[in-house]
């Protein structure tokens, strides 16, 4: 749809528009699939793809893999929203699933420490990828995937959707495109939430699993520190504990040994400084982002907090002082989007995913960054065992990879 009339999808898909023939459709016309996905693991991320796909609507989902029941009933429930008297192909291999010519796409969204598996059969298929968040659990992992996605003449993509967040799209815009505080110096990231969510086998509660607290969940902030940064990590120094959750969880025989609260320092190459805080056992899901640069400074911060109190739940502000006019704002994307996961950003990960299969200029975020992200969570989670900082050359140096 190229028309400039209000076009929107929560209108071509609500079901009191459904009595109208598809002749009869033209603001609430619904846009042909150029594209066709599998989905590989359809726990509670794979069934945020197969959602916002289709509501997307310029691809749809062929099938799937997984090898829970449960898992693979969900992904059915999904897709009926969307499609109610259609039926999802259900895989009984990996292999099956990253070869069926009937697709051209592969979205893998299965437990981190399975993804290196996963990606050596899936580029074989030659089709494009997107590879969830952190794309792996160790650097020596990270670092063959990146090799491969070197290789890869399709679309390899890395899922740190945080970038498409509403604030930090302004963010970005106003740091690195309209230059809007100058030279960027200092950054600093904050997350306090609650703690981490059930996941089929509890893989999320093992660090050697998941890779850590640094690497599964703050990956996408360490990408968002790279990013505002322009120029990599050179030295990390963190601290942290397992203060509150999981101090007693116990699965299988294991006891659960993952963080749940840090800080993180993170030195780069130009002298900018970064920082990360993390608590896990909040009662809210809060981000704040503070960027302070030789021009101005920047703060933006989206909140859910569970209260009745009706307020904004974003605020981007930059203060110029007496130099020029400050602006304040609450960034946001039609609630019908941020509804959809992540605030909007995996749905506009996925408008990015088409545009970057059609030809089309992104921002998205490359394999050598998802390996940057994994590289500072790593040095991180390391820094916090040994209570001493980590040089990352050094910690490179120790896999025989020279990228510093």
């Amino acid at each position: 749809m190229t028309g400039k009339e209000l076009r929107s999808r929560a209108f071509t898909l609500n079901p009191n528009f459904s009595y109208l023939p598809d002749p009869d459709r033209y603001l609430m016309a619904r846009e042909t699939p150029r594209h066709r996905f599998n989905v590989i693991g359809v726990g509670v991320n794979g069934q945020e793809h197969i959602h916002i796909t289709l509501l997307e609507g310029r691809a749809t989902i062929h099938g799937i893999y997984d090898p829970n029941p449960g898992s693979v009933a969900g992904a059915q429930r999904a897709y009926k929203q969307f499609v109610p008297q259609g039926e999802l192909v259900v895989y009984d291999s990996l292999e099956a699933a990253c070869h069926d010519p009937a697709v051209d796409g592969l979205i893998i969204s299965t437990p981190n420490y399975t993804h290196l598996e996963l990606v050596r059969v899936a580029a074989k298929s030659g089709k494009h990828i997107l590879l969830e968040k952190p794309m792996a659990t160790t650097i020596p992992d990270a670092y063959e995937i990146l090799q491969i996605a070197q290789n890869h003449h399709a679309i390899f993509q890395v899922g740190l959707q945080y970038r498409y967040k509403a604030i930090y799209v302004e963010a970005i815009y106003e740091t690195l495109v309209r230059r809007s505080l100058g030279e960027v110096k200092q950054i600093s990231i904050m997350e306090h939430r609650i703690p981490f969510l059930d996941k089929v086998n509890q893989w999320n509660k093992f660090s050697k699993y998941s890779g850590g607290t640094l690497v599964e969940k703050c990956c996408h902030y360490f990408d968002l520190l790279n990013l505002f940064a322009q120029s990599r990590a050179t030295r990390v120094f963190a601290t942290g504990s397992m203060a509150v959750n999981f101090r007693e969880f116990e699965y299988r025989g294991e006891k659960s040994d993952i963080l749940d609260n840090a800080l993180v320092m993170v030195q780069y190459a130009n002298g900018v400084l970064g920082s990360f805080n993390l608590c896990m056992f909040a009662p809210m899901f809060y981000e704040e982002l503070v960027i302070c640069g030789d021009e101005g400074r920047l703060k933006a911060y989206e909140n859910q907090d569970f209260l009745a109190l009706a307020r904004p739940h974003t605020h981007l502000e930059i203060l110029h002082g007496e130099d020029r006019p400050g602006r304040v704002g609450a960034p946001g994307y039609p609630a019908y989007i941020e509804e959809t996961g992540h605030n909007g950003g995996t749905f506009y990960e996925h408008v990015n995913f088409i545009e970057n299969i059609e030809g089309r200029q992104t921002q998205t975020a490359t394999a050598a960054e998802g390996f940057w992200s994994v590289v500072v969570g790593v040095a991180a989670e390391e820094s916090v065992k040994t209570g001493q900082p980590v040089v990352i050359a050094e910690l490179l140096e120790r896999y025989g990879i020279d990228l510093c």
